[in-house]
């Protein structure tokens, strides 16, 4: 039987074991969904405390059930571990570690680079390993494989690599990890085949095969590109509604009547979380390279950051209207996290407009039941308890994430003035003071 036959068997019969690097957002809920579909699973973390979570069975990401992964490691289903040489254990494994920006706006990939020559290390015959991290176009080919080829494997032949991005968004009560379809590209048709064969044997949604990892790294930069793109065209409106009197969230209702030819994207006080801020900037990155500039997705990029600055100077100005200075008012923000219902707050919009409240001077408190304490500027902030007498005594209220368990009307019976960047309070009685985006 050929290596790949011999592995393409393993993973059909659930006989082989799975391993995980990175055990975040997109780690652990892929390593609990492989346990689940009766693989033994080991995941590799350089935090000995997340292991330990795991290994408890004690979850702390939002899209794991937590008595699923409490059954799958009494069943000893996953196993987490900081020790990499276990990788010579496991017949396939996903890597899943961030790839952020640098202080330069370039991609940092030591984390892609440093599980790639761990797992290189340790790496056996008729191993497959695929990259999930969303990265620029190259990257598997210019990273992952050069380190396995170093230990004298050739791909494709005796090892088997891939690209396939991870699709994860944080809240999403329909899609999660196992119903998401999937984008698989290997660096050849033997790869391709063991790698798709692996998440058709794990995943619900449907997988769908391309011809190259640099197609299926391409795929995911444009997803999230096209999303930046299209939220700062909504900023954009959202920014000339205000100044000719027009009310943009009435505007995109109507928009959205149309069956054809529009999607509903919405403005907001900034992007955050880990991939559309991020993200595009792969891609011009790399574009350098061929010497071309990404003229839409920088423009795109200056708007969107631009919009914590907007919504202070939007509160600066309400705040004159009624007579007051942004310094030494008190402003009640409601919401950190980057989005809804998730205690994410990564990259999220709402630091900068602490950032810039704190820079003029307001007195400000934090609501947030999602993310208990924050840290900004190397301050650590605590999110205060809503209460009636914290929005009385505030002379505006910011509404800069729209969590579902916030009782919207009790803030507009309790608030002076609410400048709502979501939206929020479009079914419930406003009060006078009432402001949207």
């Amino acid at each position: 039987m050929t290596i790949v036959n011999n592995l393409f068997n393993k993973i059909e019969n659930k006989n082989a074991v799975i391993g995980v690097v990175g055990l975040g957002y997109v780690g652990l809920p892929l390593a609990v969904e492989k346990a689940k579909a009766g693989f033994k699973v080991i995941g590799f973390d350089v935090q000995q405390s997340r292991c330990d979570q795991v290994n408890q069975g004690i979850n702390y990401i939002g899209d794991v059930v937590n008595e699923e992964l409490v059954e799958l490691t009494k069943a000893g289903r996953i196993f987490a571990t900081t020790d990499y040489a276990m990788i010579q254990e496991v017949d396939a494994v996903a890597i899943c570690v961030p790839t952020p920006l640098d202080h330069h706006q370039q991609p940092d990939t030591s984390y892609v680079e440093s599980s790639a020559t761990q797992i290189a290390k340790y790496a056996h015959e008729g191993m497959l390993v695929v990259l999930e991290s969303t990265t620029y176009p190259g990257t598997t080919e210019e990273i992952v494989k050069p380190a396995l080829e170093q230990k004298g494997f050739v791909v494709g032949e005796n090892i088997f690599v891939a690209y396939s991005p991870e699709r994860v968004d944080p809240g999403n009560a329909h899609f999660k990890t196992k119903n998401t379809p999937k984008v698989v590209g290997g660096i050849t048709p033997n790869c391709t085949k063991v790698a798709a064969a692996l998440y058709r044997n794990v995943l619900e949604g449907d997988v769908h095969e391309v011809s190259s990892p640099a197609v299926a790294e391409m795929e995911k930069i444009f997803e999230n590109t096209f999303r930046h793109i299209n939220i700062a065209l909504a900023n954009e409106m959202a920014i000339l509604c205000e100044k000719m009197g027009i009310d943009v969230w009435e505007v995109i209702d109507a928009a959205k009547s149309k069956p054809y030819g529009f999607m509903a994207f919405y403005p907001g006080p900034g992007l955050g979380g880990h991939c559309i801020p991020i993200d595009p900037f792969y891609l011009t990155w790399k574009a350098r390279e061929y010497n071309y500039h990404t003229r839409l997705i920088e423009l795109a990029g200056e708007i969107n950051n631009s919009m914590p600055e907007f919504v202070v100077n939007r509160t600066m100005n309400l705040l004159n209207e009624d007579g007051k200075a942004l310094r030494g008012s008190k402003v009640v923000l409601l919401g950190v996290a980057y989005k809804k219902d998730i205690d994410d707050y990564r990259e999220s919009p709402v630091l900068e407009i602490i950032k810039l409240l704190k820079k003029q001077g307001a007195d400000f408190a934090v609501v947030d039941p999602w993310v208990p304490s924050f840290r900004v500027q190397g301050e650590t902030i605590e999110s205060v308890p809503m209460t009636e007498q914290l929005l009385q005594g505030a002379d505006i209220v910011i509404v800069t994430t729209d969590h579902s368990d916030f009782d919207y009307q009790m803030i507009a019976n309790n608030s002076k003035s609410i400048f709502d960047t979501r939206n929020a309070l479009k079914n419930v009685e406003k009060p006078n003071r009432y402001t949207k985006l």
